[in-house]
């Protein structure tokens, strides 16, 4: 992480603060007086480990100040520090097994962190690409959601993409993306919705009601009782390297009125025919 302070009079690493920032967020830390207060009250052996100096005449690791923990996150780039952050969490998942077809799934998605609307500021809207363990291996801020698309490349550029399958909303079913994808070693599971009419009229128009059943399951999940997934075989389309397309169906019941509701949605793959079961693809 580069420095964002100018070298005279610097007391404390950079580094040292970044994480002892993280480590007070993760105890639970939701405001920067939080923060210091939590760095003030930590043992000596904590600073140590987060990377504190000790003073060489006295021997102990002085805490920093209030000010200084609230200059220097402000300070620092934020994309630079998503970037060092996403690495390192890459170096520290499991190695992947060699002869998978599919090693890793990552999805993609733009949320907008609570807290982060203030009286003189907009919310902020994060891109990021999570895989399935919870790790976040990158992150990018967009103006808003309608910025996302052009940050979806950008966002990959620096995540080692081979033998993995991205996931992500409709609105990033662009052919741009696609192709993207498939030029990194990549393959995609891409929801289709009428926002590409042609490519969805093709899609739900595949005889499912022939198709045996891929996958089944009843595990109640966001007020769903039931998902079906069918796949076929599908090469007649345009979109960059699709050869399978996928009918899910979703029952869902509300809690308190009971009411039912279908919902079919379509989706299309680049993965072969086998190369995964439908039990993978549905989950």
């Amino acid at each position: 992480m580069p420095d964002p302070r100018a070298r005279r009079g610097v007391r404390y690493p950079v580094t040292a603060l970044l994480a002892g920032a993280a480590a007070t967020v993760l105890a639970g830390a939701k405001t920067l007086v939080a923060i210091g207060e939590w760095m003030a009250d930590a043992p000596q052996h904590i600073l140590a480990q987060l990377g504190f100096q000790t003073d060489r005449l006295t021997g102990v690791i002085r805490a920093p100040h209030a000010g200084t923990i609230r200059l220097v996150p402000l300070a620092v780039d934020g994309d630079i520090a998503d970037t060092a952050i996403g690495r390192y969490l890459q170096e520290r998942r499991p190695a992947p097994e060699p002869a998978a077809s599919v090693r890793r799934a990552i999805a993609v998605d733009g949320k907008v962190p609570r807290g982060s609307r203030t009286p003189d500021q907009a919310a902020i809207t994060l891109l990021a690409a999570m895989d399935h363990t919870g790790s976040v291996l990158a992150q990018r801020q967009v103006a808003d959601k309608n910025n996302e698309i052009p940050a979806f490349a950008p966002l990959l550029d620096p995540l080692d993409l081979e033998h993995t399958l991205i996931t992500a909303d409709a609105p990033h079913t662009q052919h741009a993306h696609g192709a993207y994808l498939r030029e990194r070693g990549a393959h995609y599971l891409a929801v289709v919705k009428k926002n590409h009419p042609g490519l969805h009229d093709r899609t739900s128009r595949l005889p499912w009601r022939d198709i045996t059943l891929d996958h089944h399951d009843r595990t109640r999940a966001h007020h769903r009782n039931e998902i079906r997934l069918k796949t076929a075989k599908f090469d007649h389309t345009d979109y960059p390297g699709a050869r399978q397309g996928l009918q899910v169906v979703r029952w869902r019941q509300e809690k308190t009125k009971g009411n039912l509701t279908i919902e079919r949605v379509c989706l299309i793959t680049s993965l072969h025919p086998g190369e995964v079961t439908g039990t993978q693809l549905a989950a």
